[in-house]
């Protein structure tokens, strides 16, 4: 009991860590943030592009990013053993 109890205190350790990732993805001036938890932290756009332009940047922008965390996320999860502990 005290192992599960061990491990999820490890899965919290590492939800916290994830929020304090960041990542940021940058096209043509607009710059979306991202952090662990999957939440956009900022976006800055470029005022020199038209809107359509700047639109579709955006989206770009956040697939990139919320891609490459996904990938992060799944790397750090892979070598944690309280998960295998857990049977995830």
């Amino acid at each position: 009991m005290f192992d599960k109890l061990k491990q999820l205190k490890q899965l919290k350790d590492m939800q916290n860590a994830l929020g304090k990732e960041r990542l940021d993805v940058e096209k043509d001036g607009v710059k979306v943030t991202i952090n662990g938890k999957m939440e956009i932290e900022s976006i800055s756009l470029n005022g020199e592009l038209e809107t359509g332009r700047q639109e579709k940047l955006v989206k770009d922008c956040l697939n990139d990013a919320m891609h490459k965390m996904q990938m992060r996320v799944a790397q750090k999860m892979a070598g944690m053993p309280a998960l295998k502990g857990l049977g995830l």
